[in-house]
Parts: structure tokens; sequence; C-alpha cells
């Protein structure tokens, strides 16, 4: 999760979801989903970012209304320890990790998020300018 003060998402050169400058800052929110990730990783995730005291004068999310950009990226459970290929065994197939991203998404707006996304799968280009910068790893329990 980065705190931005703009960030895009591009497929086939068309933007699809972005934090806009003049909306104030936000969060851009990279999402892996691992194999047994559930209800209960997707409520703590949606909860932990728009409430987490990330933004300036730590304020949260909720707190002022911030945008959240969600992108899945199933490679942040990349592992390189070995050899010079990665592997990304750690992360969930399709079938499992779509379903729980829409279902963060939902969550963080049911909560009362104005949330945008990137397009699950498709080869997207990522931009932002990130405020501080701050870039913070959240793990569930």
């Amino acid at each position: 999760m980065q705190r931005v003060l703009a960030a895009e998402v591009r497929v086939d050169g068309k933007v699809v979801g972005a934090v806009a400058p003049g909306d104030g800052p936000g969060l851009l929110v990279y999402l892996g989903v691992t194999h047994d990730d559930g209800d209960a990783e997707v409520a703590w995730t949606a909860r932990k970012v728009w409430e987490t005291r990330l933004l300036r004068d730590e304020r949260s999310a909720s707190e002022v209304g911030a945008p959240v950009l969600v992108v899945s990226q199933f490679t942040l459970y990349g592992d390189a320890r070995k050899g010079r290929r990665p592997t990304w065994a750690a992360a969930a197939p399709r079938p499992v990790s779509e379903p729980l991203v829409d279902a963060v998404v939902a969550e963080l707006r049911r909560l009362g998020a104005r949330v945008e996304t990137g397009v699950f799968g498709a080869d997207m280009q990522v931009s932002s300018t990130n405020d501080g910068p701050v870039t913070l790893l959240l793990e569930t329990p």
C-alpha cells in the first residue's frame, strides 16, 4: 500500500482506474492473494487499508475520504530465493484470487471508500506519484 498524490492504471493505452491529482492524497494498493486466503482475510484487508493511519498527520483514508486504487498483483507472492527464475507458486490461481480481489473492493466500498481498480489479469501499466514516499506492506495475521 502506497500513499500517493496521483496514480493511474492503463490497459491498452486507456486509463481504467485512477487517483487524480485533484482528488487529494490517496492510496495505491497492490493486492496479492495466496491459496489459503478467504473471507476473514478479505474483511481484515479492507478494514486495514481503510483505517490505517498512513496519510499525512497520521490520518487514515476513512478519516479524510481518500480515494483508493486497487490493483491485483499475483507477483507479490513471487519467490526468487533459488535460481534466476522466480516462482509464483504461492500465488492463488485466478479462480481463487479474482473473487477475493473483487470481495476486498466490495468491502472497501461497503466501508465507504471511493475505489478505483485495474483490470484483473490484464497487462496493466501502473504509474504513481508517491507522497513521501511512503509504502507499507500489510500481511494478514
